[in-house]
This record gives C-alpha cells, structure tokens and sequence, in this order.
C-alpha cells in the first residue's frame, strides 16, 4: 500500500523559511514524478511545485517561482519542498503527491497518491 506522509510544517514569520518533506513507500518512489500542492482556507488546491522521476526538471507556480525549491532523493524514497520569503499569502495546508496518471504536472487529477497534508502558517 502507497504511502505519503509530509513533515516540516509549522508557524514562521513573514520572510522566514521551512523546509517540508515527503516521505514516501510502499513502491518503486524513482518511478513517478511528485508534486506539492496548496490549500488555503476555503480555496481549492493548487499546484505549488513538480519533480520529474529523476529529479532532472523541475516546475513551479508563478507564484512560488524564485522562492520555493522542490528536490528529491530517490536512494530516501524523499521529495523536499524549500520555502524561502514565506509570506502570509503561502499559509495553507501543504500536499505531496505521485503522479501516476497522464495529465499536466499542474493538474492534480493527474496525481493518484496523496499525503495527510501538512499545515504552514505564516504570520505578518
């Protein structure tokens, strides 16, 4: 059984960082592209950042783009998401996912494995 679990999340203040992670298992985690999404409260999900397989490209929101740094270790079945000049607008529940569908890497019905979610919340 797939499972994703994300850690990393807190309170920070505005221009502060944190670094999430995704612990993956139960598959072969070097097979799939990841992706972290958003939530913020009563928002829909949004992509943040994806990672190709083999952590050779990477994609990013506009709005996260300069910020934000997806990586990956495959040899630690990890995806990591650094975020850097945290603002309160980035406070949401944070999301990794595997994607395992065809489909855009922004789109997240491509992705068929999802975290619990981590909560970021950045204070002004």
């Amino acid at each position: 059984q797939v499972q994703l679990v994300e850690s990393g999340g807190g309170l920070v203040q505005a221009g502060g960082s944190l670094r999430l992670s995704c612990a993956a298992s139960g598959r072969t985690f070097s097979n799939n592209d990841m992706g972290w999404f958003r939530q913020a409260p009563g928002k829909e999900r949004w992509f943040v950042a994806a990672i190709r397989s083999s952590g050779t490209s990477t994609y990013y929101a506009d709005s996260v783009k300069g910020r934000f740094t997806i990586s990956r270790d495959n040899a630690k079945n990890t995806v990591y998401l650094q975020m850097n000049s945290l603002s309160p607008e980035d406070t949401a529940v944070y999301y990794c996912a595997e994607r395992i569908y065809s489909g855009a890497y922004y789109n997240e019905k491509a992705y068929g494995y999802w975290g619990q979610g981590t909560q970021v919340t950045v204070s002004s």
